[in-house]
């Protein structure tokens, strides 16, 4: 896999997922009673404390991996992508660490802006933004706005109003089939995003930007897909948008100052799998963007990269409650508390996560489950061919890794049940960021009775 590829160590002597914790928070310890730790807390009291199902979120996980982005990426903006999780300590969190910020909405915007990050450091992303979503942009005075489609611009331009001047990127589609799976590739010209590189739409569209005495062009922003573990895909990008940089300096005479590659950095949601390795990334884009521009005669543009997953995602723990196990010829079900409504991740593009057994020790001999949520629907799986101890029972506790990411932020009202809480740790401590959705909750919003 050359220099590009890492996968999350497995200690000696334990076959991949035994008692590995490699994809768990750095802080993780193991205590005797064959309970976990993170952040200094013991997750069966998590539990116990807040009930369950309920989200654990490390924040000196998230700190260090703001901080890992950095150092790889010194000279580089780095945005966190708000998408992945967002909530008002996470907004501090981020702002604190000097990051960027990646929104999609009116709504993450004016939650980021109203905790106190700087409109000026944020990103307004979307394939179809509302007016609603422009009039919050220009109000805050975010600081660009990427424009995804053509009718866009004459809409950005019009809402500027006198005297006001707007920052403004073009979504470029590069060509590029990247990522784990058909839902999350986003640099192919068969899908929703950005404008296209092979069929002029993205030229015609920076040159009518750039008739726009209110729009100012800063730079081009591409985004390939997600969960992406090689650099190649990002290094055909970067080449593949400088060509285009130059050919808009041969056209207009303008060296745009920016190039944004986005996000989708791969991590592993299970100990062995493939994670992509930031260094070599932030290295040889370095590389290939100084060598590509030098060949271009073009001045070196100032890079951006987006990550939200690979900020979020492990540093989040999700907790359950066994409900009950089943039987059903060669198939062991254990059904959890939580469910689809909490994670509907692998029902959309099957996910594969490594649930834990925590709050008691077992010698049992490990078995192969399926744990399922309470849902509904037999699309419900949390998890598939999990590894589990033969005598998992209810009452059981069960805790899965890598929980940080695209779980809460994508979770739904489905049955009814609510959404679980967001509890965060640190130092010994553990503190409520998002209380539990309750039925009164769902009450108040039904007022047509």
């Amino acid at each position: 896999m050359g220099d590009h590829v890492v996968t999350a160590a497995v200690p000696a002597g334990l076959p991949a997922g035994a008692d590995d914790l490699s994809v768990w928070p750095a802080s993780t310890t193991r205590l005797p009673d064959g309970d976990l730790a993170v952040g200094g807390v013991s997750l069966s009291e998590l539990a116990d404390r807040f009930d369950t199902p309920a989200y654990v979120l490390d924040e000196a996980e998230v700190r260090g991996r703001c901080r890992t982005y950095r150092d790889a990426f010194p000279d580089t903006d780095v945005l966190y992508a708000a998408k992945a999780f967002l909530s008002r300590a996470m907004v501090r969190w981020v702002r604190e660490e000097g990051l960027g910020l990646d929104v999609c909405s009116a709504g993450e915007l004016e939650l980021a802006v109203t905790s106190g990050f700087p409109a000026e450091r944020v990103v307004l992303h979307g394939n179809a933004k509302s007016p609603r979503d422009l009039e919050a942009a220009l109000r805050l005075g975010v600081g660009r706005i990427v424009i995804d489609g053509p009718s866009e611009i004459a809409r950005i331009a019009a809402a500027v109003g006198p005297g006001g001047r707007q920052k403004v990127m073009v979504r470029v589609v590069p060509g590029i089939s990247a990522g784990g799976h058909d839902k999350i590739r986003t640099g192919t010209d068969d899908q929703k995003f950005g404008l296209s590189l092979a069929d002029g739409s993205a030229q015609h569209a920076i040159a009518r930007i750039l008739g726009q005495p209110l729009l100012k062009l800063t730079g081009l922003h591409c985004h390939i897909g997600s969960q992406i573990t090689e650099v190649k895909p990002y290094l055909v990008a970067l080449r593949r948008m400088v060509g285009l940089m130059a050919r808009v300096h041969d056209a207009h005479g303008v060296a745009l100052p920016e190039l944004d590659l986005g996000g989708g950095h791969g991590i592993a949601y299970r100990p062995g799998e493939p994670v992509l390795d930031l260094t070599a990334l932030a290295r040889r884009l370095r590389a290939g963007l100084i060598e590509s521009c030098a060949a271009a005669g073009l001045p070196v543009p100032r890079l951006a990269v987006e990550p939200g997953r690979a900020v979020a995602g492990p540093a989040g723990v999700a907790l359950y409650r066994v409900l009950a196990v089943k039987r059903t010829g060669e198939k062991v079900f254990v059904a959890v508390d939580g469910g689809m409504s909490d994670n509907p991740r692998p029902a959309l593009y099957g996910v594969r996560y490594a649930p834990r057994l925590i709050g008691r020790r077992s010698t049992a001999e490990p078995r192969t489950a399926t744990v399922v949520g309470r849902h509904c629907e037999a699309g419900d799986i949390l998890a598939a061919d999990a590894e589990l101890p033969g005598d998992v029972r209810p009452g059981d506790l069960l805790a899965v890794p890598v929980a940080g990411a695209y779980q809460l932020s994508m979770a739904s009202g489905y049955n009814l049940v609510g959404r679980p809480p967001v509890i965060a740790v640190h130092e010994g401590t553990a503190t409520t960021l998002m209380r539990r959705e309750t039925l009164d909750d769902f009450r108040s919003r039904d007022i047509g009775g």
